[in-house]
């Protein structure tokens, strides 16, 4: 046989090879996302990361605690989709790119009679396959490039202070997460005081300093790369062994953790609460009506601040934080999008990106998508181990410390506004901040820095040039 087929193996070799080419290439594609992945999930610093995952709790924990509180929602559900939502975006960007609750649909369903799970849910889909068609038809980009870096910085600003006026008020008074709204003065003793809240803010300034600059300090201490080479380097003194220590502290994990703990000491029998497993799934039931005052109540007023705050103010924000890493307002309008259009319909929290969120893990040493990946990871296990009665926990967690993550978080976010450098650029930033706060509506301080920029232009246009000659030029082409 072998006599009488001489070319048999020749001719096989012959037709090999586009399929040996086809399955080479997939190889080779697969290599290169399994690469892309692991590069984008590896730790710049364990404990720096680890720290920089506890930066977006202060706004996380207390609108999840209280939706859980008033409207009954699934925590052990959206512990389980937002971790999995933590993990592949960490995977996918390599940055530190938070998963925050709706703030507008959140705040509707807290404060309002009438608006459900269902409601919040038709809401949060609603506003997730608005997000998707902007991103997936070029929209956003579009939006993106045409909006003015002032405006943009006028919604981190107002952005950043609202959550530091938050904070304080976390700070100050004794909050009703179920009533959202205050019950008095907090007092200064106790395991839930002033001074507790007042000692970690301390704490975090001596070990994180002012921002961004003391971090690069801190970073380059921890790993000896200072200009000076390795010879010329002088020993280091006790002193300055000391500072490294304290300035490579993860300040935020420890003092979660010292909330945890006192969580437990304020109330030892929430032990009895605890039940093991997950939450079961179940597939939300929206009816007409809940459809209709989901989109009137949640997605109109959301949608505005989506677009501008875990969109267009992120993709800003991550090339400041990270640059060689700008990211498409397209993707992150998708990735917004896919986050609700599937996970709302399990009854999972409406979930969005948000500059504060990224602002705030960057602030405690957040550099890389493994940061939330080990957040995303916390949270499934809590979610799938704990479920809904994490929330009898929640509960006892002291809320000045919280207050005083949301505080740092919110500063973080509100320098990256420091970069205006001409007088009009800030004028219009602060407009726009200014009506953002008072209004209480991003859309509205949005509308009015919009106005005003285009008013600075046109003021501008042709300034060097008298009245009169803009007249004759414009009348004479």
């Amino acid at each position: 046989m072998e006599a009488q087929n001489p070319n048999t193996p020749h001719l096989r070799g012959l037709q090999n090879p586009p399929e040996t080419a086809r399955k080479s290439s997939v190889s080779c594609f697969t290599a290169k996302i399994v690469d892309k992945v692991k590069t984008n999930l590896v730790f710049r610093s364990k404990w720096a990361e680890l720290n920089g995952a506890m930066g977006d709790l202060g706004t996380f924990i207390p609108i999840v605690l209280a939706l859980t509180l008033v409207d009954n929602l699934n925590l052990g559900t959206t512990l389980i989709f937002t971790g999995l939502y933590n993990i592949i975006t960490g995977a996918i960007y390599g940055v530190p790119m938070p998963v925050q609750p709706m703030k507008s649909i959140a705040a509707v369903a807290i404060s309002g009679t009438g608006f459900g799970v269902p409601e919040i849910m038709a809401s949060g889909i609603l506003t997730g396959g608005i997000l998707f068609v902007l991103g997936f038809t070029g929209l956003m980009r579009l939006a993106y490039k045409i909006i003015p870096l002032s405006v943009v910085r006028g919604i981190q600003l107002a952005q950043g202070l609202s959550f530091a006026l938050t904070a304080v008020k976390y700070i100050r008074k004794v909050q009703d997460f179920s009533k959202s709204k205050p019950k008095g003065d907090r007092p200064w003793l106790g395991l839930d005081g002033m001074v507790l809240a007042i000692v970690c803010a301390c704490f975090i300034v001596i070990v994180s300093g002012a921002g961004n600059e003391q971090g690069e300090e801190r970073d380059e201490e921890v790993n000896g790369t200072h200009d000076l080479g390795y010879e010329e380097r002088p020993p280091r003194s006790k002193g300055g062994n000391f500072r490294r220590i304290i300035f490579s502290l993860p300040s935020a994990f420890m003092i979660f953790l010292l909330g945890v703990v006192l969580a437990f000491i304020r109330k030892p029998e929430v032990v009895n609460d605890i039940k093991f497993g997950p939450s079961s799934f179940e597939v939300v039931k929206i009816s007409k009506h809940a459809w209709r005052e989901g989109f009137i109540k949640g997605t109109i007023p959301q949608l505005p601040l989506s677009v501008l705050n875990s969109v267009i103010a992120v993709c800003k924000l991550s090339s400041d934080l990270f640059p060689g890493k700008d990211f498409s307002a397209t993707s992150l309008s998708v990735t917004v999008g896919l986050m609700n259009i599937i996970g709302c319909w399990f009854g999972a929290m409406p979930s969005c990106h948000g500059a504060g969120g990224l602002a705030g893990q960057y602030k405690f040493g957040g550099r890389s998508g493994g940061c939330v990946a080990l957040l995303g990871t916390a949270k499934l296990v809590l979610g799938l181990v704990l479920g809904s009665s994490l929330a009898k926990i929640l509960n006892q967690f002291p809320v000045g410390v919280l207050g005083v993550l949301l505080l740092f978080a919110g500063i973080e976010l509100a320098m990256a506004s420091r970069d205006m450098n001409t007088k009009e650029e800030s004028f219009v930033m602060l407009l726009c901040t200014a009506v953002s706060l008072v209004g209480s509506s991003a859309a509205l301080g949005f509308m009015c820095g919009i106005v005003a920029h285009l008013i600075l232009k046109l003021r501008n246009f042709n300034k060097d040039q008298p009245l009169s000659t803009g007249w004759m030029h414009a009348g004479n082409p």
